[in-house]
């Protein structure tokens, strides 16, 4: 779950306080026993508990590094994505222009012949413009042609709002430029990263080779693109470091960014990329441009030319011949994170759209899979929900009332996009044509670019998405103060609508409490009703919040994901107060539903047993070890297996519905449980 900043995950489909079938319909508890280890106890170990069976029963696919509920639900939606392809293909002359652009587009994607037979040829004319560099004005239209076409070396530019006064757009700029997932992999001495790094630098050559260059220039190449990302990375925030908000705001005027990185032509740089009129800029990282700057006047310029042309063929190579995206899988699939196999091309290609014209696909494939009445259903859950967190802030004994008060103006913000956007997105001026799969990516990145950079001093436009409709994910943007859940994460397994509520509320209850505790975690609580950067807590109170926060950090830091690998309570402490804080609210809100009468037994479980139950079932899956590697030092979302048990483990209900007792692996003292939502 990123924020969009983040996003959890999770579906369904439902009627306002009750999610039971009608009254004549057997009650179903929505648990398949099947999944058990009733090897385990539930004090045990309640991951496996739940869903050893399953994990036994279930491998990662060779086409995955991981495998799990969403997933499941991923693989499903690339199917129903592939039945909207083939129809288009087959359907003649019958298309209108954004059908036929979508078919084109896939067209070219799927022509395996014209793919081999063209290699990198298509990219000639870009190759052709970084060989043309020739001194220090050339390299920065060169940047902000790169940065326009979605490829980002040497740093990252982005339109957003300003995180301080979110009624407007501002550029930023931020650390990037580097080809593995994070600094540490260049700059760490544990063999993990040693061994990366040496792989990385053959890959570096292997694709260079493919391109033509001689073994030794390759290997020259692969050095010159080593020691300047080392450089780089040297100065780049760890992922931890990233959390900060308030640090990455640097406002930093025109005249001032030239003072902090002189040697590069920002005028000319933003006159490029079509920026005008911006008096402003967010600097993310002030330290790393300072590097960059000092390595504008220290590496060559031939040097810079073999770093961009590595980063064009890096980013390009999954749309060209399969030598070049076979190379490339076997590096960033098979050695980073343990995938076994390539997906299909035709997987391949459909994800790649959806990333491209997303909205136009959206409108397909919200008309076929997904029902008007869902959506009805998912806002009266939503309600729910937020009327059982607005219970739980009036009555937390570490906030002030002025807190409180303000807390609670935020939640009456927060606004609620289910399924779809309201307004489609206008693809009109996007060329698609039969010519090539590379050039139909880069001309819908630059489309995309162009359509935020128009964004740039005029209003802030709320109906707009940061997600497609066909993704299986959700997400809080804490600058607009809004949940947001895509038409694809609305379906089962996350939502039964055959079940008795009970295990509906553990499922998509707990995930859309998790959305809504984004709003008040370690980066939200910085953000006011208005989506503004601003701090809205007594000092007091804020110190309790970091006193509980800090408490949660630390139970995570003790879990061991692999060998001695930890799961890091800090990067992941976002993601965890949201796990926690949504199965707590989750509880509230199906206890507030029962409106004082007893909970159902069914098959055997309590209301609460089906609750915890159904939470877990969420967080079935497995990760292949290199995954898991790479999940421990990038990912802000800990490990399946703590996902559920640590939650649970903090949560007084839990013990009462299982009879967990001290001496149990998951007892955790009462005054070592945290509370925070």
């Amino acid at each position: 779950m990123r924020k969009l900043h983040a996003l959890v995950t999770i579906g369904l489909l439902v009627l306002g306080p009750s999610l039971c079938p009608a009254e004549d319909a057997p009650a179903r508890s929505g648990i398949d026993r099947a999944n058990f280890d009733i090897s385990v106890s539930p004090g045990q170990d309640f991951f496996e508990y739940v869903n050893g069976n399953w994990i036994k029963t279930n491998p990662i696919p060779p086409d995955y590094s991981r495998w799990g509920s969403f997933s499941e639900l991923h693989e499903r939606d690339l199917q129903e994505l592939k039945q909207i392809f083939d129809q288009l293909q087959s359907a003649g002359s019958s298309l209108d222009e954004d059908q036929r652009k979508l078919r084109d587009f896939y067209t070219t994607a799927m022509d395996e012949a014209k793919l081999q037979r063209e290699g990198a040829s298509p990219l000639k004319t870009e190759f052709d413009k970084i060989a043309a560099i020739s001194n220090a004005d050339d390299l920065a239209r060169a940047v902000a042609h790169l940065h326009s076409v979605g490829i980002t070396p040497l740093f990252g530019f982005r339109v957003g709002q300003d995180e301080k006064n979110s009624a407007q757009y501002i550029v930023s700029l931020s650390q990037g430029g580097l080809s593995l997932p994070e600094r540490n992999y260049y700059v760490a001495g544990d063999a993990d990263s040693k061994a990366i790094r040496a792989k990385f630098h053959d890959h570096v050559v292997k694709m260079l080779r493919l391109l033509g260059d001689s073994e030794q220039d390759a290997a020259a190449g692969a050095d010159v693109v080593m020691d300047i990302e080392t450089k780089l990375a040297e100065k780049s925030r760890t992922p931890v470091q990233l959390r900060d908000v308030e640090k990455r705001y640097n406002k930093k005027t025109r005249r001032q960014l030239d003072e902090l990185c002189p040697n590069f032509n920002w005028e000319l740089y933003l006159k490029t990329l079509g920026v005008k009129g911006e008096d402003d800029v967010i600097v993310g990282e002030p330290e790393f441009l300072q590097r960059a700057n000092e390595l504008l006047s220290s590496v060559p310029m031939q040097s810079w030319k073999t770093y961009l042309r590595w980063h064009l063929l890096d980013d390009a190579s999954p749309y060209l011949s399969d030598d070049f995206v076979n190379e490339s899988f076997e590096f960033s699939g098979r050695t980073l994170r343990g995938q076994k196999q390539i997906e299909a091309r035709w997987k391949r290609a459909a994800q790649a759209i959806d990333r491209l014209m997303g909205e136009d696909l959206g409108k397909i494939y919200v008309d076929r899979y997904f029902p008007p009445e869902a959506k009805r259903r998912m806002q009266d859950l939503v309600h729910n929900i937020i009327e059982a967190y607005r219970e739980r802030i009036r009555t937390r004994d570490w906030m002030s009332e002025n807190t409180k008060q303000q807390a609670l103006a935020k939640l009456d913000k927060v606004m609620r996009k289910i399924a779809y956007p309201d307004k489609w997105r206008d693809y009109s001026s996007l060329q698609i044509s039969t010519d090539s799969y590379v050039q139909n990516v880069i001309r819908a990145r630059v489309f995309n670019f162009e359509y935020r950079l128009s964004k740039l001093g005029g209003p802030i436009d709320r109906g707009e998405w940061g997600m497609t409709p066909p993704t299986v994910n959700a997400y809080y943007n804490p600058t607009m103060n809004e949940i947001v859940f895509p038409a694809g994460i609305l379906q089962p397994p996350f939502f039964n609508r055959d079940a008795d509520d009970a295990v509906n509320y553990g499922a998509i209850g707990a995930v859309i409490g998790h959305e809504l505790t984004h709003g008040f975690d370690d980066q939200g609580s910085h953000y006011d009703a208005d989506g503004n950067m601003k701090n809205w807590w007594t000092p007091q109170d804020k110190k309790r919040f970091n006193q509980k926060t800090e408490a949660l950090a630390g139970q995570y830091d003790r879990c061991i994901a692999l060998d001695d690998l930890h799961v890091n309570g800090h990067l992941t402490l976002g993601e965890n107060l949201a796990d926690l804080g949504g199965l707590t609210i989750a509880l509230a809100a199906y206890h507030r539903s029962l409106e004082g009468k007893p909970a159902p037994v069914i098959d055997g479980f309590t209301g609460d047993q089906r609750l915890f139950i159904g939470f877990a079932q969420v967080w079935r899956g497995s990760n292949s070890p290199q995954s898991l590697r790479v999940r421990l030092r990038t990912d802000p979302h800990s490990p399946e297996h703590f996902r559920c048990n640590v939650p649970v483990s903090n949560l007084t209900a839990f013990y009462e519905a299982f009879g967990i007792k001290q001496g149990d692996p998951m007892y955790r003292e009462p005054q070592d449980r945290v509370e925070v939502w």
